[in-house]
């Protein structure tokens, strides 16, 4: 036989198992054959029996062979039971060979074999082993089963002495012990017999506390856990075992009160305090920076530029496996003493509002500016994030859409005041502080309070304001951190390519925050606590849109327009539910969009959220908070600048889900309102601040315009307002517009100013004037470069939407443009920029890199022409193109269509523009003989506001001042004053001057004919 097949026969023999590994049976079955072979070589060869290895080994037991010679009928047979003989030795270390201790291992027989006296007696002193020898060692006689029970009580019983008198056992750490037998158990597989011992080591001590109570005996175990548990990391296993000991612990009751009083932190009122527990220490560890801004001794992504992205995600990925396992373990324990008794749910409970009540303070704007005070008062943002996925597992079993446990939720919780213990027991009410908290909208009663309030209601409650506290502060991080590391990469491009020795630094610097960043995003984005967290946002979409439609039953209510009646109970809902739902969403656009790409179905009731809230101040007071609903809105919606997955069909889904949206018309109208409300949100910084928020909604807008029924509802809007011009209130859409043109100004000058003071100051440094500048001038002029380039940046993206945005609108969008309101605001707007772009200004705005700055001249001059050649049809638009006496002229004109052939656009465009450019050419000459004959007008008959002849003069009802319709349509947009004492004032309180209408019109027959009668 040759060696492989040898080693073939070994490792598929059972009794191989028995070894330890495959190694050892191999060595075992090498020195039986050597054993053999050796004893073969004694005995004279035999033509029938020369493979018996064990033949001559007979002369050698002669007080034996005869035995064996009667009971085996040939060699071949001794020689299979010998070698069962000697293996059952090797394995189980007994024998029947009472031979002198000292040969045992020249025979063979290990040394440590224990001789069966017993059994060699019963077998009439046969000294080998066989397998019905085993089966019947193995099976324990019933008359010793009583002393077995005698021994396992004797020692449960001294085992309570020991733990009740550990002090007299010198040198010796009892505690300890006990810790490593459930250590040792847990990783060997068999904590389920320790676990049984230690029932009834409990019980034992449960009934004799006259030394001890329970508690001071098993506080010194919690001491231990304690202690080895905060050195412990996320990645290992042996923090598992420790956890298995508490889930242990969390399960048996009376071990589950100790857990729960030991828990209770020495000053309830500091938040850091609950950290420092034995619970707080568990939910302390993470892959996040033990010390924020300290990355030495962290375990996770060092030097990260050495490490490939394959080699990150693979890193990545590991720690999500443990962190499952981790929050998995955590959600068992707190599972368990809800479960367990109503006492330990009261106390759980109780540690988990007092806690999050302590740690209010972690949303407050002053704790990122003070770091330093901030983590001596509250605990980090490992703790919160840990207890936040616990939590969500808790949610799960309502957290869905159709759940009709969902709406057992009673908003009336979060009104609650101060309750004493006894009442928050009773009425399951255990956060504290939540009638502080600003709600969706203002309470004008008192609510009906219920004689106490379900699991749903406190889970729903705790769960959210714990994500509060800790993930949405951890997403204002993650978006900080993710500018800075933009702008050190900028920095350290820069550095090296001016080969500044600060490079170095530079570099150290990014590395030093790629590491925190890829830890506090892998700590972020583990997928089952996303999912779990979009299935918890998407059931209060749900739950926010049936309390804002007035459901107060237990069955869905289907949504209807127009919305009906009966939403007091949003006085009840904090804000935090709905920042934390539109927060989510927009963290998992930005950093973990491919949760999104697989729950697209679940869409939809996000997008009932938004028409609702977005549309209704109503419903959600907060300007600032609906704008918010923009962002989120822009988040979930597909993008038409993503790439395809080929592995995910995202576009396909999310563009099903948006387009087949029921409430198209209603979605649209939403958007524009909230863009129109936050122009005046009372906030001393609103005119900063609503740029910021109109930002996303203009790709929303586009996406909107490229699908039939988005766009026919916002054409159906502009219909209503083009019928509506002097409404008492002016139509929503007019007044969009107007803001739209607003925007569009300010933002295309401050990007064309911004742009101009950079290029001097690049002329400057470029003549080599900054080089004999101090070192701090020359900084100070460095950061003022930096800041009018982040400036211009910004100025640029948003003008660039702004223009867009006109150039698709006005494409089908046409009779509000050329009404005397809008007409000449927007062609005084496009001609001003026009000569910045093409006219003699446009060399002030050549900056180096364009890109930069993300400055589009092209772009920007392309869709000018656009708006001129989708409005120029309608002959009051070109008339009065003309009127522009402060930019227009023919040569702008001209100079524009010179640049559109030089970047080169379509023929057709330009051409068209070259005949619109012409007829307006025809219109302004004509005009300016009008302008001649009318030039010496009355200034009775001139705006007072505009100085131009008014054509349909009105009066003002409190000031008296009569002005053009045009001119105070124009005002009323933005201003719903009269502009001459400030009184309020609208379009329906106007009143025509007939009178003074008609003395114009007779002047200007008059002045025409005189005109006619002149001789040329």
């Amino acid at each position: 036989m040759t060696d492989q097949e040898n080693n073939n026969n070994i490792s598929s023999n059972p009794f191989a198992a028995l070894f330890g590994s495959l190694a050892d049976a191999k060595q075992f079955a090498a020195i039986q054959k050597e054993q053999l072979k050796q004893q073969s070589d004694e005995l004279p060869a035999s033509p029938d029996d020369s493979d018996n290895s064990v033949s001559e080994s007979l002369d050698e037991f002669d007080y034996s062979v005869a035995e064996i010679s009667r009971s085996f009928r040939s060699q071949q047979e001794i020689c299979e039971q010998l070698n069962i003989n000697h293996m059952i030795q090797r394995i189980f270390l007994i024998t029947l060979d009472n031979s002198d201790p000292s040969l045992k291992s020249g025979n063979g027989i290990p040394s440590r074999c224990v001789y069966l006296e017993e059994m060699a007696v019963d077998l009439e002193d046969q000294d080998w082993l066989d397998m019905n020898n085993v089966e019947q060692i193995t099976k324990v006689p019933e008359n010793l089963l009583p002393f077995a029970v005698q021994c396992r009580n004797l020692t449960v019983s001294n085992t309570r002495t020991v733990l009740l008198t550990p002090e007299i056992y010198v040198d010796q750490n009892i505690h300890e012990q006990l810790v490593d037998l459930m250590l040792e158990a847990i990783l060997g597989g068999h904590f389920e017999g320790v676990a049984e011992f230690l029932d009834e080591v409990i019980e034992a001590l449960i009934l004799d506390e006259e030394v001890r109570t329970f508690p001071e005996v098993m506080i010194p175990v919690f001491d231990i856990l304690s202690s080895r548990i905060k050195d412990l990391e996320l990645c290992q296993i042996l923090l598992y075992a420790y956890l298995d000991i508490l889930l242990y612990f969390t399960k048996q009751k009376d071990m589950a009160k100790v857990f729960v009083d030991y828990i209770q932190p020495k000053d309830p009122s500091n938040g850091q305090m609950y950290q420092k527990t034995l619970l707080g220490i568990i939910l302390n560890i993470s892959c996040l920076l033990k010390t924020p801004g300290v990355i030495e001794n962290h375990g996770y992504f060092l030097n990260p530029s050495r490490s490939s992205p394959q080699e990150i995600k693979v890193q990545e990925a590991n720690i999500h496996q443990f962190m499952a396992r981790f929050h998995e373990k955590i959600y068992q324990m707190l599972k368990n003493l809800l479960q367990l008794s109503p006492e330990t749910k009261h106390c759980i409970l109780s540690w988990l509002g007092n806690c999050l009540h302590a740690n209010a303070g972690r949303t407050k704007i002053w704790a990122n500016q003070m770091p330093e005070i901030f983590f001596q008062m509250y605990a980090s943002d490992a703790f919160f994030l840990n207890l936040g996925a616990a939590l969500l597992k808790l949610c799960q079993p309502f957290c869905k859409p159709r759940s009709s446990r969902l709406l057992t939720f009673n908003p009336t919780y979060c009104a609650l005041k101060e309750l004493n213990d006894e009442e928050r027991k009773i009425k399951n009410v255990h956060m504290r502080g939540l009638d502080k908290e600003t709600c969706l909208i203002p309470a004008v009663q008192e609510p009906e309070f219920p004689q106490n309030y379900n699991l749903v209601t406190e889970n729903l409650v705790l769960t959210e304001y714990t994500l509060y506290l800790g993930f949405h502060r951890l997403h204002d991080q993650m978006v900080k951190i993710n500018q800075n590391l933009h702008r050190l990469q900028v920095a350290w491009r820069d550095a090296q390519q001016s080969s500044s020795p600060a490079a170095d630094n530079l570099r150290e610097q990014f590395e030093r925050l790629m590491t925190i960043y890829l830890s506090t995003k892998t700590a972020m984005t583990e997928p089952q606590m996303l999912q779990n967290c979009l299935n918890l946002q998407v059931s209060m979409a749900v739950l926010l849109v049936q309390l804002a439609i007035g459901n107060e039953g237990s069955q869905l209510m289907e949504l209807t327009f127009p919305l009906p009646d009966g939403y007091s109970s949003l006085a009840y809902v904090p804000e935090f539910f709905a920042d934390n739902l539109g927060d989510f969403l927009i963290f998992l656009r930005r950093f973990a969009d491919d949760i999104l790409e697989t729950s697209a179905d679940s869409l939809e009731h996000v997008l009932h959220f938004i028409t609702i809230f977005t549309g209704s101040i109503e419903r959600m007071k907060n300007p600032h908070l609906r704008a918010k609903l923009a962002e989120v809105l822009e988040a979930v919606m597909p993008h038409m600048d993503q790439t395809p997955n080929p592995l995910v069909s995202s576009v396909f889904h999310r563009k099903r889900v948006f387009c087949n949206f029921p409430y198209a018309s209603h979605l649209a109208e939403a958007l524009i309102k909230v863009f129109v409300d936050i122009e005046f949100t009372g906030d001393p910084h609103q005119f900063e601040q609503k740029f910021n928020y109109r930002r996303p909604m203009y790709p929303i807008l586009k996406y909107m315009w490229g699908t039939d029924t988005y766009r026919e509802s916002i054409k159906d809007l502009a219909d209503y307002a083009s019928k509506n011009l002097e409404a008492m209130n002016p139509p929503l859409f007019l007044r969009f517009l107007n803001l739209l043109m607003n925007d569009a100004i300010f933002l295309l000058d401050e990007a064309i100013q911004y742009l101009s003071k950079i290029k001097i100051q690049q002329i400057e440094k470029d003549r080599g004037e900054w080089d004999s500048l101090t070192p701090e001038a020359r900084r100070e002029k460095e950061a003022g470069l930096q800041m009018f380039g982040q400036l211009a940046r910004f100025h640029n993206i948003m003008s660039n939407e702004t223009i867009g945005t006109l150039a698709f609108l006005t494409s089908e969008i046409k009779s509000l443009f050329v009404h005397p309101f809008l007409a000449e605001r927007i062609i005084s707007m496009l001609n001003y920029f026009l000569q910045h772009l093409v006219g003699p200004k446009m060399g002030a705005l050549k900056v180096k890199d364009f890109s930069e700055f993300d400055f589009k001249p092209q772009q920007l001059v392309s869709d000018i022409c656009t708006i001129y050649l989708n409005l120029g049809d309608e002959e009051n638009f070109c008339a009065t193109v003309p009127k522009d006496g402060r930019s227009y002229s023919p040569t702008l004109f001209a100079q524009t269509v010179r640049v559109l052939k030089k970047i080169n656009k379509p023929g057709n465009m330009i051409v068209a523009f070259s005949n619109l450019a012409e007829r307006i050419k025809s219109l302004a000459d004509l005009q300016q003989q009008e302008e001649e004959t009318y030039a010496d007008a009355c200034d009775e008959f001139l705006d007072p506001i505009m100085s131009t002849l008014m054509s349909d003069p009105v009066v003002l009802p409190s000031s008296r001042v009569t002005v053009d319709r045009s001119t105070i349509a124009r005002h009323l947009l933005s201003d719903q004053t009269d502009p001459f004492n400030r009184s309020p004032l609208t379009m329906d309180q106007i009143r025509p001057n007939t009178e003074l209408k008609e003395k114009i019109q007779r002047w200007l027959a008059e002045r025409k004919q005189q005109q006619k009668e002149q001789p040329e």
